[in-house]
């Protein structure tokens, strides 16, 4: 990598060589782009990818002036989110009018106390799926962490999002379609250029996965129309929202809505959560103490609402999580018109790529930053940091709605399996990213779930 630095004050940003970069793009993009940000000290970076030149932006004032303060420039739009809306569509993850409209339904329904009013029924949604873990501990079968994550959380925001009005069978469609959609789409992000007359690999899966997802929905979007209820559930807080417009075109703004909050709310964590095991396999002194918290706190179980506020080292963990591995790795903009990036000239039409999980690991605003350490969101002890040093939501207007939601079921799906079972990894890592639309470990992550055998005062 080359700096270039150019005449009369302006600064061209560092280029990166195709050559030196496009191998390991190709290979692993997730940490050659978080290799980059360490190098360039968070300077802008141009990458030279054949026909495509995007610039990365890791540095934290950067980041916060494309999300927050110039935010209205740097648009969720250009090649890498078409690939998105061929299954997200023109929704709360979109730009202009719809998103506009979509936010202003959904805000109320992710607030704190809206969520709050929720959480006894995931909370009961969860320990019931948790329990039905019991035969894999009895028998000694691993199970596909991924994979469990994916179907406990899976039916923990079934209920928040349709409520009673789906059977648990559809609902379960929902997961290993979406995780389809989210790693057949590989070639499409990496190779975003390539033209959608050529079928590339992945695209039969991907649109077998949308399908799937539409053959799911759109019969409930119709029948909670046609009778619409006071359900807290989110599809009914659509329906009544738009009650008064009718036709195909609101069927399918309320369908896209619901598919992009499911993926943010299932997809995301059921994949930060399964990053959890292999580091508290690898980190047995944050295991003890998270043990510790949860035997005092949960007990036997079952996990409730009313145990959040004392589970604080829980939330320090995953928050720590959240920083190593956000599942949501690259925020990609295009610039609508010409302006400047630190200093850096940057042509209306260019690509942007925002990553967290770069930025989160720059040794500039992170002390010892690729070491799992949650004491770094110990209470009262917080480190002075830049605040888009950690943005595992996003920020600025399109931050993240489900980020309450978050802090309500990961930490009890945490709780409930570790109330029930202590898991060990088997096999051997590293774990390294996979490139697909959520971060997820290329490699499958299997447990032994071990039964807990509790004595008074004491487990063992």
């Amino acid at each position: 990598m080359s700096i270039d630095t150019g005449t009369r004050g302006v600064r061209r940003a560092r280029t990166a060589p195709a050559r030196h970069i496009l191998p390991r793009f190709m290979r692993d993009p997730v940490n050659a782009l978080a290799e980059l940000g360490r190098q360039a000290g968070g300077e802008v970076v141009r990458l030279n990818l054949g026909p495509f030149r995007p610039y990365l932006v890791t540095h934290p004032e950067h980041v916060q002036q494309v999300l927050r303060a110039d935010w209205t420039n740097y648009r969720r739009e250009g090649m890498f989110w078409r690939p998105l809306q061929r299954i997200l569509g023109a929704s709360i993850l979109g730009e202009g009018r719809p998103w506009e409209e979509s936010r202003k339904i959904l805000q109320p329904l992710f607030t704190v106390r809206y969520v709050a009013s929720l959480a006894e029924e995931m909370a009961r949604t969860i320990t019931a799926r948790v329990e039905e873990l019991d035969d894999y501990a009895r028998d000694g079968r691993p199970i596909d962490a991924a994979e469990e994550m994916a179907g406990i959380v899976n039916q923990a925001v079934i209920r928040v999002l349709f409520g009673d009005k789906i059977t648990r069978a559809d609902g379960e469609r929902l997961a290993p379609a979406y995780d389809t959609a989210a790693t057949s789409i590989n070639f499409r992000l990496l190779m975003p250029f390539a033209p959608y007359s050529v079928r590339v690999p992945g695209d039969r899966a991907f649109m077998r996965a949308v399908r799937t997802v539409d053959d799911v929905v759109f019969p409930v979007i119709r029948k909670a129309r046609a009778d619409p209820d006071g359900g807290l559930d989110v599809i009914s807080a659509l329906c009544r929202a738009r009650g008064d417009e009718g036709g195909e075109a609101v069927d399918r703004q309320i369908r896209d809505d619901l598919v992009s909050v499911y993926g943010a709310a299932s997809e995301s964590t059921a994949m930060t959560l399964t990053w959890l095991w292999p580091l508290l396999e690898t980190h047995p002194e944050v295991a003890a103490r998270l043990y510790d918290e949860i035997d005092r706190v949960v007990g036997a179980g079952p996990a409730v609402p009313a145990h959040l506020p004392e589970l604080v080292y829980t939330r320090m963990v995953l928050q720590e999580l959240l920083r190593l591995y956000p599942a949501g790795w690259i925020f990609p903009r295009m610039a609508m018109e010409s302006g400047e990036i630190g200093g850096v000239p940057v042509r209306a039409g260019s690509q942007v790529l925002i990553s967290p999980y770069a930025t989160h690991r720059l040794e500039e605003f992170w002390e010892r930053p690729l070491e799992f350490d949650p004491e770094r969101f110990a209470p009262g002890s917080h480190e002075r940091r830049h605040k888009y040093s950690y943005f595992p939501f996003g920020g600025g207007p399109h931050q993240c709605l489900g980020q309450h939601l978050f802090y309500v079921e990961a930490p009890l799906l945490v709780a409930a399996i570790l109330s029930r079972f202590r898991p060990t990894v088997t096999g051997q890592g590293p774990f390294t990213p996979a490139p697909a639309a959520s971060l997820r470990p290329r490699q499958k992550v299997e447990l032994n779930l071990h039964p807990l055998q509790r004595v008074p005062g004491r487990v063992r």
